[in-house]
């Protein structure tokens, strides 16, 4: 392949990520996906009937049911692919006995978050079924960030000390920029 292709492709897989990460940015502001542009139908779906929770409330923006969402499963599956990912870190960095009294003082503080996280998961709604007001997802957004901020500063220290103790191999696995949740790895030509 040449070097033209390769940049080419490079260049369109770096094109799409950020189009995605832009996405993916906007739709978090605005509270979702539900104000994205829609695909047309062959035909509409059918209405559910009022007994079934179907009738004018459940209507989006443009017309189109709205399917519930849960805020609690979101966050409850959010907390889970966090501890995912350090137990992924955890076996990327091969770790040697030196540096897992640095790793267990981080993975108590990031535990310690995780309980913080799963209690905070359970107080929000199981179910919304109709679109929160741009003032209600203003606010839904600061407290998710503060209570981020909140984790991010308990996990820091822990985290400074064990990142000074890795060889320069290990910090190359952390320093990986992350893209929606998973390491995102550019390519070099």
């Amino acid at each position: 392949m040449s070097s033209r292709v390769k940049i080419m492709a490079v260049t369109t897989v770096i094109a799409a990520a950020s189009g995605l990460a832009w996405l993916g940015a906007a739709a978090a502001f605005d509270g979702g996906f539900d104000a994205a542009p829609q695909l047309a139908q062959a035909a509409p779906p059918a209405a559910m009937p009022p007994a079934a929770g179907g009738g004018p409330a459940d209507k989006g923006r443009m017309g189109h049911e709205m399917p519930a969402f849960s805020p609690q499963k979101m966050c409850v599956e959010r907390v889970a692919r966090r501890a995912g990912n350090r137990a992924y870190l955890k076996e990327r960095l091969d770790l040697k006995p030196e540096q897992m009294a640095l790793w267990n003082n981080f993975e108590k503080a990031a535990n310690d978050v995780t309980a913080k996280d799963k209690a905070r998961c359970a107080s929000l709604p199981t179910e919304i079924k109709t679109p929160p007001s741009i003032v209600d997802r203003m606010t839904m957004r600061e407290q998710f960030m503060k209570a981020r901020l909140d984790s991010l500063e308990a996990v820091k220290p822990s985290l400074q000390a064990l990142y000074a103790s890795l060889t320069p191999e290990q910090k190359e696995i952390l320093d990986r920029p992350m893209m929606m949740g998973r390491h995102f790895h550019h390519h070099r030509g």
